[in-house]
């Protein structure tokens, strides 16, 4: 392939199918290509090394306006499966830390009720590394 080619449904390892530029109206660019590598931009701006045995399908997804489709109404939106938005507010205090309170009540609670809590269940979580993590050349747009 050209360099600057316009490619979707790219594998980050071969034979394993494509997982990168899959969305509706998503393209990565082939930037350069370098022995067996070549190095693609993704359209998070992200710049990926990728494996040039990897298969990908030249040009970009299709259906790109759908969202700029207005769906007019709550039910037309309820139709296609998106959940109602919710203010934190209008939430009990179990449920969000802005919740509860009488009445019109701007913050149920002056503070959090477990900030400790809330942070070890953070690191609890924590962010796993992936093995493609080390063919990611920057992470800037």
């Amino acid at each position: 392939m050209p360099l600057g080619t316009a490619i979707h449904n790219i594998e980050i390892t071969h034979g394993r199918g494509g997982q990168l530029a899959r969305a509706v109206g998503a393209v990565a660019k082939l930037i350069a290509k370098e022995g067996k590598l070549a190095t693609l931009r993704l359209p998070s701006g992200e710049v990926l090394l990728v494996s040039q045995n990897c298969l990908a399908t030249v040009g970009q997804v299709g259906n790109v306006g759908v969202n700029q489709k207005s769906l007019g109404t709550t039910g037309s939106k309820c139709w296609l499966g998106e959940r109602p938005v919710l203010r934190g507010v209008v939430m009990n205090p179990m449920d969000q830390p802005n919740g509860g309170g009488e009445g019109k009540a701007p913050i149920g609670r002056k503070k959090n009720p477990q900030p400790l809590g809330v942070i070890l269940r953070l690191e609890e979580l924590g962010k796993g590394k992936k093995y493609s993590d080390s063919f990611i050349l920057c992470r800037c747009k």
